[in-house]
């Protein structure tokens, strides 16, 4: 039996609320009076290279926002862009007593610009718990390309069976269980009120990962 040595995490949907996804960006949409489907179109376009650091912010939202003058200032809406971030309380202070034990590496493996994910980093304390970030703005490559797995593994000299990843995501679930990780598929709980669940819940995180064994879950486990 792989005893598990390294953690894997998505931050977006897992630790953190997601750093620019589509609720925040109809948000945005609503509080600056802006066209959903014209902004979203040049988001698709644009969004890609934003997060692979092939732009910077400040030529993202010239493709998608100020491509023509606006009532507001760029900086208006980049502060209300990174107002959206928010930590999942719990599961975060769950993650970070996981790193206080000392018993894995832990590191981030998550799609995110430079911008949002350099201030998510910095406000939320994240270098106190991972020791490293393949994010997709620094390594050049997005989830579920299997190619950001493998980098991960190389980097830290980790076999992938004593590895486990964890994301919301199904299919960046599945990208790394292609280069032979463990994998969990996080789900928030939804219902705060449903406290049996959550002590299962936990209970089934803390059997497949605090345990450090080797585990072949690729189910979704629900953790707060």
């Amino acid at each position: 039996m792989t005893k598990i040595t390294t953690l894997f995490f998505d931050v977006g949907g897992v630790i953190l609320t997601n750093g620019w996804d589509t609720t925040a960006r109809h948000a945005a949409m609503s509080k600056f009076q802006l066209d959903s489907a014209e902004f979203e179109a040049r988001h698709e376009l644009a969004n890609p290279a934003w997060e692979r650091g092939e732009i910077t912010m400040e030529e993202y939202l010239a493709r998608t926002i100020f491509y023509r003058e606006r009532t507001f200032w760029p900086k208006e809406f980049e502060d209300f862009m990174y107002a959206q971030s928010k930590p999942l309380a719990e599961s975060l202070e769950f993650v970070r007593g996981i790193a206080r034990s000392g018993r894995y590496l832990m590191a981030v493996i998550s799609n995110e610009s430079a911008e949002i994910n350099a201030y998510r980093i910095r406000t939320f304390g994240l270098r106190e718990i991972f020791t490293a970030f393949f994010s997709s703005c620094y390594v050049g490559i997005q989830k579920p390309d299997v190619r950001i797995f493998q980098m991960a593994l190389n980097v830290t000299q980790r076999s992938a069976d004593e590895c486990i990843f964890v994301d919301d995501r199904a299919e960046n679930v599945a990208g790394a269980r292609r280069v032979g990780m463990n994998t969990i598929q996080f789900q928030n709980v939804a219902d705060r009120a449903d406290q049996r669940g959550l002590a299962q819940a936990r209970q089934s995180f803390e059997q497949h990962v605090a345990a450090g064994q080797h585990t072949n879950q690729h189910q979704p486990v629900k953790l707060l």
